[in-house]
């Protein structure tokens, strides 16, 4: 474990480290001596041994400390290597009238006075990302070939209302794309192939959310989409800010939890129909795969679906399954594919922080919840631990601290996969036979309303109490990094086995 520890620590850190700071070579060829100096020196001064060591030794620790600044080097090229400069053969429009083709490469964000369309354009055998700002009336799916006018401009950094910098060139580096088109108009040369799976799964997505408004009312159908597989289109500005403010907004977009909960019903049916535990693992992971390619691919729901496949496996064969190496182990393999994740996507990093809270802390807390029932004591001690990992990196980039977060999660929390469940059922049955029979839909969506319009009860309730959020400056980061020195410390000195662990390793991936 210390190894793993010192690997995904050096190599968080030194993707951290180049994110932040523009630098050559140099500081890596530093990292990498000082890495060979701490490996030799207790070999020469004849410390070292090839014999088993003891974990408390000091040729032990050093050899750990070799390993992480070997990482930390490693995690700077990588970081580097990403980094690639944008094409000369699009830098030359820049600030122009232009006019591509390209293919719709991922669902449009519609927003309340245009949409946004991730389409991969081409020009002179190249190709790269654009976002397109278009105006509603455009139809755009996933898989089209569409013609793009606009003006082609370069997304840049700038001020929220906070007062906090956000990266937004980064933000959309990170998901691949380099470039913004805008103030122009967009058409459809050539529809998706039948055979284009992502223009399948968004179609499979689109069918459930018309479902859904078929079965529920507004914006109970917005809710209830954004629960199941993060739809939030036609939610509102007021309704998400009061989720906001009331510390719920997780529950609407695609988390982790979502994508465990999913996990637990496959493998729960596949028991049922007595599957050999081989196949379980492969059909679960198929659908699981399934669900998340029609929810959408976020860095939050990979992070989640890859630590979901651990613990299937580990089911299938008969091996025990500890969530905090499930965890090291993806956040090392989601960091060597895509490093800009680990500063530039907010969400990767308030879900490793809040599921290492829950894999960590939530036994320290449960452990002291002892007057209370098993229940209750472990959704208090899951919900607290969460909010208490993501609190400082929470407050960093957006600023709003919810008072009332802490009351209104253990309020909602316990019944989300209850509403997961009578939401997907909505959907399905408004979808098949909605169209046909509407009142169907109508009963069918009825225990899925109720839990909708409970969890906004409790969202515009709680965020409208007078004390239930307010906003603080921006601070230094170090302050950030000293609070979590803290809880790892809290955590180091409160160690608790792998039993421990597996009690939470269902809750571990919100």
């Amino acid at each position: 474990m210390g190894l793993l520890i010192s690997i995904v620590a050096g190599f968080v850190s030194g993707v951290g480290m180049r994110s932040v700071f523009s630098f050559g070579w140099e500081p890596m060829v530093f990292v990498l001596l000082l890495a060979a100096i701490l490996f030799f020196v207790p070999k020469l001064l004849s410390v070292y041994s090839f014999t088993p060591l003891d974990r408390e030794s000091p040729s032990f620790l050093m050899g750990l400390a070799a390993v992480f600044f070997v990482f930390v080097a490693l995690g700077m090229v990588r970081s580097t290597i990403a980094d690639t400069p944008l094409s000369e053969t699009f830098v030359q429009d820049l600030r122009h009238r232009v006019q591509y083709e390209g293919i719709v490469v991922g669902d449009p964000d519609v927003r309340e006075k245009n949409q946004r369309i991730a389409i991969e354009v081409e020009k002179g055998g190249e190709k790269v990302g654009a976002l397109a700002v278009m105006p509603l009336s455009a139809d755009v799916r996933v898989g089209d070939r569409m013609r793009v006018y606009g003006t082609l401009s370069l997304p840049h950094a700038f001020e929220t209302d906070g007062g906090r910098t956000f990266r937004y060139d980064k933000y959309l580096q990170a998901r691949d794309i380099r470039f913004l088109i805008q103030y122009g108009s967009i058409y459809t040369v050539e529809p998706a192939p039948w055979y284009s799976v992502p223009a399948a799964l968004a179609r499979i997505k689109h069918a459930f959310l018309d479902g859904l408004n078929l079965a529920l009312p507004h914006p109970d159908a917005a809710l209830a989409g954004g629960i199941v597989i993060g739809g939030k289109e036609g939610l509102g500005t007021e309704l998400k800010d009061a989720f906001t403010r009331s510390g719920l907004v997780q529950i609407i977009v695609l988390s982790g939890y979502n994508v465990m909960i999913v996990a637990e019903w496959i493998m729960a049916l596949f028991a049922l129909l007595l599957l050999p535990r081989r196949l379980q693992f492969f059909a679960g992971g198929a659908a699981l795969l399934l669900f998340v390619g029609i929810a959408g691919i976020s860095a939050t729901a990979v992070r989640a679906a890859i630590m979901a496949v651990i613990a299937l496996y580990a089911r299938a064969t008969g091996k025990s399954y500890v969530a905090s190496r499930a965890l090291l182990f993806t956040v090392l393999l989601m960091l060597m594919w895509n490093p800009l994740y680990l500063v530039f996507d907010p969400g990767f990093g308030l879900s490793v922080a809040a599921t290492a809270g829950i894999i960590w802390l939530a036994p320290i807390f449960e452990s002291r919840m002892t007057r209370l029932w098993p229940f209750w004591r472990n959704t208090i001690a899951t919900t607290l631990a969460a909010q208490v990992s993501v609190l400082p990196l929470l407050l960093y980039d957006i600023g709003l601290f919810s008072l009332v977060a802490l009351p209104a999660n253990i309020l909602v929390n316990p019944l989300v996969p209850l509403a997961m469940a009578s939401a997907a059922a909505a959907g399905v049955i408004g979808m098949t036979a909605g169209p046909f029979i509407p009142l169907v839909a109508t009963i069918a969506g009825f225990p899925a309303l109720i839990l909708m319009r409970f969890f906004i009860f409790i969202a515009e309730k709680s965020s409208a109490l007078p004390f239930a959020a307010f906003t603080l400056e921006r601070f230094p980061f170090v302050l950030v990094l000293a609070a979590y020195a803290i809880l790892i410390y809290i955590v180091w000195s409160k160690r608790f086995s792998t039993t421990d662990q597996f009690k939470f390793a269902k809750n571990a991936s919100i």
